[in-house]
């Protein structure tokens, strides 16, 4: 017998520029991303603990009739650093850099395995970006090539006993009536 998930991924909605919010385009962007995603059979909504993940989530959520979730694993983190790249990564806190690999390891652990019924992680574009070039067994370095816009949807399926198979990426189909 095969276990199956489906690992939704989800670009939190356009944030205000302090990053406190969403901005009312961002709710909007939820809103449409969540009757995309309704029916769907997520037991959860797990999410990063910034507040623009927190909100994306929380407005997915209530339309989905489920809990939220926050995971430290779906949080703004470097899940990799590129050597050679110290004027990019420079840009970025000291806490993101140090702690990004570790997190990205238990982001692979928790969420990007086979499992039963499909699971929804609203997050940030380089955890993304992190999960797609791992799915598709790519260099290390090839996450920082990756982008994903705002609600956005990324979907990778795990199957016991296969590779990862990129369902969808960067999908924004429904955001079309923005």
């Amino acid at each position: 017998m095969h276990c199956v998930r489906d690992l939704h991924l989800v670009r939190h909605g356009e944030a205000t520029k302090d990053e406190s919010r969403l901005t009312s385009r961002g709710r909007k962007q939820s809103e449409l991303l969540a009757e995309r995603l309704r029916g769907t059979g997520f037991a959860a909504v797990h999410h990063g603990p910034l507040a623009r993940a927190a909100e994306t989530a929380s407005i997915i959520a209530e339309v989905l009739k489920v809990p939220c979730r926050a995971e430290a694993a779906a949080d703004d983190f470097v899940p990799h650093f590129v050597p050679d790249h110290d004027e990019f990564f420079d840009q970025f806190p000291e806490s993101e850099r140090t702690r990004g690999p570790a997190l990205a390891h238990e982001a692979e652990t928790r969420f990007a395995r086979p499992g039963d019924g499909p699971v929804l992680v609203v997050t940030h574009a380089f955890l993304i970006s992190w999960l797609v070039r791992d799915a598709l067994d790519a260099p290390p370095e090839r996450w920082l090539t990756l982008n994903n816009d705002n609600a956005a949807l990324t979907v990778i399926r795990y199957t016991s006993g296969q590779s990862p198979a990129l369902v969808r990426f960067n999908d924004a189909g429904h955001l079309s009536s923005l």
